[in-house]
């Protein structure tokens, strides 16, 4: 199909591109990568009366350390944040999640906050996002708002974002560099939506697991972050007996949908099973790591 008629407009500042949202009222759409909005509006199952590219807007390309948080801009593609130095030193797992996403010409033109704000239960970045503690920067006419990842996400395809509003900048967590992580992910085919994933991080202290953090997509209408998961784990030690118990944990605490693609019950075994790979990387990375070896 072809999209309904729009009007196209190109920011050079972020003011601008605020100013033409709340022109807009309501009607306006901000594209940067385009990769999720452009098949959409294809399909006219979204039909924006205005286009803001903010693509030629200064200084929204980049990644900054900030403390111990990365901060990543609006125009980030993909591909840059799976080959960015600081990425891959301070969060490899974000580096790893990266390779699943979708396939080379998506990497090379969609963007980290694109996908964030999109907000496909089944996609990677909404899920490192929650995972890393995300903080999103959002941008109005009335000024700036900080959104934590944990309230952004409202449902599939839904976040918190007024009308008004676009993302700016995204920022999330560093790991402490002896920290271990485990990213599983299973999908048809290579680049497609996951059926279920799991992404976990743990540091070793005193022989057991510490800060754990266990996120996953795929099976919920939102990215999720499992605190009973999280509390299951911390304090012991990685071993058959405790997979099993967080196997077991997992088909009490997950409600996947049924769809063409998968049953209910397959997503929460695959579940499990993704959860065990996962924690036993997380675990030896962070063995490895602890030890002083490069993992």
């Amino acid at each position: 199909m072809k999209p309904a008629p729009f009007e196209y407009f190109a920011a050079t500042s972020t003011a601008e591109a605020a100013e033409a949202l709340a022109a807009a009222s309501g009607d306006g759409k901000i594209i940067a990568g385009g990769q999720s909005l452009m098949p959409m509006i294809n399909f006219r199952l979204v039909k924006p009366t205005v286009l803001i590219d903010i693509n030629r807007i200064a200084g929204l390309d980049r990644i900054e350390k900030h403390g111990e948080r990365l901060r990543i801009g609006a125009t980030v593609r993909h591909r840059m944040t799976a080959t960015d130095a600081l990425v891959h030193r301070h969060i490899p797992i974000l580096r790893d999640a990266m390779h699943h996403v979708a396939h080379l010409t998506v990497r090379n033109r969609g963007t980290f906050c694109g996908s964030v704000c999109h907000a496909d239960p089944a996609a990677e970045m909404p899920m490192m996002t929650l995972l890393l503690n995300g903080i999103v920067t959002a941008l109005s006419i009335r000024g700036e708002r900080q959104i934590a990842a944990s309230e952004f996400f409202v449902g599939s395809l839904m976040t918190a974002l007024e009308q008004d509003e676009f993302v700016t900048a995204i920022e999330i967590d560093t790991l402490p560099p002896e920290t271990g992580w485990g990213f599983e992910e299973f999908s048809r085919r290579d680049g497609d939506f996951a059926l279920a994933c799991v992404a976990t991080t743990l540091r070793i202290i005193d022989g057991v697991a510490r800060d754990v953090r266990f996120g996953m997509m795929g099976v919920g209408e939102t990215p999720l972050r499992l605190p009973d998961i999280e509390t299951l784990i911390e304090g012991q030690a990685i071993s058959e007996t405790l997979l099993q118990d967080v196997s077991e944990a997992l088909k009490e605490l997950l409600h996947p949908n049924t769809d063409i693609h998968a049953s209910a019950d397959y997503r929460r075994h695959l579940a499990g099973a993704l959860a065990r790979r996962a924690l036993r990387d997380a675990w030896a990375r962070a063995t490895l790591r602890k030890d002083g070896a490069n993992a």
